[in-house]
């Protein structure tokens, strides 16, 4: 409301007029009539008179002058008003100095509510202040000397209830610490109880001895925690009596009584009782309160004789529901018990609903629409349950009616079209009753005067309307609206909204609700086609002639990861086995292939990232992250399948992310035949699996076959050259260069034949005559020479690789 509030009056500043912004601040006020958000505040207790607690007007982002101009003013729940609104600063401000003691006596946190209300139009606005302690009382016992009568037989560890010290503050301001006067024969013990109360008991830690000493002086002090702390003290005083073996115990440890709080004076609530099986003096039991708080002192009183407790004052189950009463039993030779008394408080319905009118509107046009809002006001009732639930009603049959709001307010407002001519006024008759077993009701009378039309033009809220939707949306999305108000009443305020056609476009991709300035879109968006598009929207008022105002509607559209990645290399329509050629020699690093992939997305769903998702030998690849490269993790060994497949994982970043599959066939080669039996071994096998059986059985023998022919080949070759080498002085060429030349070119020229990847078609590159290379550190052979061709040679063709 508050931001609605300061645009409003924003385009008020532009327009130039005061007028207009006090047209513009009571439509604001308008909008948000129904409901507002509460103001919280706090406050110390005892601060002096007309002390400032909050500027009402500055919270509210109004000024002081509206303030009065709408007879603002405070009022605070209960009779007594305990803050009141200064109209010319718009500071609220405290009456009196409050005591947060006297105003929530029996409460942690203290908490005082109030309303503001405005008058053209009606507002209500909650607030409320929290009125915080400081450590203004000390601790009080309710006696300055206690008195303990203790037999000297008491065992060791006897423990000893102490009245409990009264501190009115609460929290750490409240009672906190006992401490007791340095003595040989108590310590002190504390405790807290079920309910959160502290109680102290001395506890007897060495035997007495009357004969030694009949009587015992202690100091008691009782500690808040306030800052300076406060503190109390009482005397407690121990009075040695003779053995006495017995103490009194009472039939029931806790008693519980229901009470309905219309109870009369002298009513018996509970008798107690205690039974002590000595005799004369020591058997005789006398009751009296300890531990109890002085209300329930007041309210209840117990004979000391009988255990009687009966009601000595006015119950009042609003004011408190329960008491807490603890009966201490001694007899006569000073021995002690404890029983608890808990009442509970039943309510009745002794309270009549209290009607307090809030804010009138003394005269209403006769043109008002229906549901116009007359009057506010608020019904009380103190009881609880069906007791404190009410319902309120009309006399009558008026054209108004009652509609609850929050809080037990109501709104009293017009439900059908008024005709001064007709009834010029109303006098109207407001009943509240509860719902108790014996109904209470009480009744309040308003009076209403009737009294005897487009010239405001639609304004919207914002000059530039920015939605957002994401693509792929189903059609007729909603995702958003657009608001425009009219200063006027009747039919003249009713605004509708319509798009406007603009030449040379076409269709437009949203539509706008003519009731509620609603936007849907109409079909899914692609946000590759489409990223952004702007209309312009139009509102016209029920006035005639009607009059428009017009406002862009820019609609923006987010990106959704619908696209996968492409991969453009490989391309991914060719054959897996038409892969890349890596030399046995490549070491770690060496370039095999670069993976090329785009997304059709955009911003992070379109960041790209390239892993490696399966391979022949997993340690022996790696792919660049956010590259693609495929180059060898190490070097490559002899142990190394001839042939590797590859498969790189292409994934995008999105929500959920998305990826695509290419694989690489990869031949590790010695030369040419290596690079030819490639070729012509890759192509899979299309056979149906039915002879997929009869097929491998044939393949197995044929690859036998093969092997030992291939195998005694090899043989048969390296005799020939082993004689060979020692009839010629001449240098011998590795094997790849020989079997791939031999009866084609004289033997000192040999030319490397490489394949293109991903092709079968051959194609000649022409190098310098090849020498054999020897390993480093081994001297050649008989008749041979060492190339320094060899390292250039072998270098060259590392380059080319990568």
């Amino acid at each position: 409301a508050g931001w609605l509030f300061w645009r409003m009056m924003a385009c008020g500043r532009r327009s130039g007029g005061s007028k207009r912004q006090v047209i513009l601040f009571i439509l604001c006020v308008c909008v948000c009539q129904s409901g507002a958000e509460t103001l919280r505040y706090s406050l110390a207790e005892e601060r002096e008179r007309d002390s400032f607690v909050a500027n009402i007007a500055n919270d509210l982002g109004v000024s002081p002058s509206q303030l009065a101009a709408r007879k603002a003013r405070v009022v605070s729940e209960g009779s007594e008003q305990l803050f009141h609104l200064n109209q010319n600063t718009g500071v609220l401000m405290a009456k009196e100095s409050l005591d947060r003691e006297e105003i929530c006596p029996q409460s942690d946190t203290c908490t005082l509510f109030f309303k503001i209300f405005f008058e053209n139009p009606l507002q209500l606005i909650r607030g409320e202040v929290e009125i915080h302690d400081v450590n203004d009382n000390s601790p009080e016992f309710p006696e300055k000397e206690m008195v303990l009568e203790i037999p000297e037989t008491t065992s060791l560890g006897s423990r000893f209830p102490l009245e409990s010290a009264r501190d009115k503050d609460v929290g750490s301001n409240g009672l906190q610490n006992y401490s007791l006067g340095s003595n040989s024969h108590f310590s002190l013990a504390l405790g807290t109880g079920k309910d959160g109360t502290k109680y102290v008991e001395i506890v007897l830690e060495r035997q007495l001895d009357r004969e030694e000493k009949r009587e015992l002086n202690l100091l008691l002090t009782a500690t808040d925690g306030g800052s300076p702390p406060r503190s109390g003290t009482a005397q407690v005083r121990i009075v040695v009596l003779d053995a006495n073996d017995n103490i009194p115990v009472f039939v029931r440890e806790v008693y519980e009584v229901r009470l309905a709080e219309n109870s009369p004076p002298e009513q018996l609530v509970v008798r107690v009782a205690a039974v002590d099986p000595d005799e004369g003096s020591y058997g005789n039991v006398r009751y009296a309160f300890t531990q109890t708080s002085e209300r329930s002192r007041q309210l209840f009183e117990l004979n000391p004789v009988t255990g009687e407790i009966r009601v000595a004052g006015n119950l009042d189950f609003e004011e408190a529901k329960n008491h807490k009463m603890v009966v201490k039993a001694t007899d006569g030779g000073g021995l002690s018990s404890h029983c608890k008394v808990q009442v509970e408080v039943l309510d009745v319905n002794d309270n009549a609903p209290e009607i307090a009118l809030t804010t009138l509107t003394a005269s209403i046009p006769e043109d008002a629409p229906p549901r116009t809002v007359v009057a506010l006001f608020s019904v009380r009732d103190r009881d609880s349950g069906d007791n404190g639930r009410t319902e309120c009603t009309i006399d009558g049959d008026l054209p108004f009616s009652l509609t609850p709001t929050f809080d037990n307010y109501y709104e009293l407002r017009t439900n059908a079209a008024l005709d001064r001519e007709g009834t010029a006024e109303y006098n109207i008759t407001i009943t509240a009753m509860d719902w108790g077993t014996t109904r209470l009701s009480s009744r309040e009378s308003i009076f209403v005067q009737i009294s005897d039309v487009n010239d405001n033009p639609p304004e919207f809220m914002q000059e530039i309307y920015t939605m957002s939707v994401t693509e792929n949306n189903r059609p007729m999305l909603r995702i958003g609206s657009v608001n425009a108000t009219d200063a006027d009443a009747g039919k003249n305020a009713c605004v509708r909204y319509a798009l406007v056609r603009q030449e040379g476009k076409g269709q437009p991709n949203v539509s706008v609700s003519s009731e509620n300035g609603e936007v849907y879109i109409l079909r899914p968006l692609d946000y590759e086609e489409v990223r952004a598009f702007e209309v312009m929207v139009r509102a016209v008022d029920g006035g005639s002639p009607p009059l428009s105002a017009q406002a862009l509607l820019r609609v923006m559209v987010r990106d959704e990861n619908d696209n996968a990645p492409v991969v453009l290399h490989p391309p991914p329509d060719s054959s897996a086995a038409a892969g890349e050629l890596v030399p046995r020699w490549a070491r770690e690093g060496y370039l095999v292939a670069k993976v090329v992939a785009v997304d059709a997305d955009a911003g992070q769903n379109a960041w790209l990232s390239y892993e490696l998702a399966k391979a022949t030998e997993p340690g022996l690849f790696r792919v660049g992250l956010h590259s693609g490269e495929v180059r060898t993790a190490r070097a490559v060994a002899e142990r190394d399948a001839r042939r590797q497949r590859l498969v790189v994982l292409v994934r995008d970043r999105g929500q959920p992310p998305r990826s695509a599959t290419v694989s690489l066939g990869i031949a590790l080669v010695d030369g040419f035949s290596d690079a030819h039996l490639r070729v012509s071994e890759e192509a899979p096998p299309a056979e149906s699996d039915g002879l997929l059986t009869l097929y491998l059985i044939v393949c197995l023998a044929c690859v036998s076959a093969l092997f030992l022919a291939t195998a005694v080949a090899t043989v048969v070759v390296r005799v020939r050259r082993a004689r060979q080498r020692k009839a010629e002085t001449l240098p011998t060429f590795p094997k790849a260069a020989t079997e791939s030349n031999a009866g084609s070119l004289p033997r000192g020229y040999g030319y490397d034949v490489y394949f293109a990847a991903g092709t079968v078609n051959s194609e000649f590159r022409f190098l310098r005559p090849l020498f054999p290379c020897f390993p480093a550190g081994l001297p050649p052979g008989p008749g041979e020479q060492r190339s320094s061709v060899c390292s250039q040679e072998v270098a060259s063709l590392g380059e080319e690789g990568d």
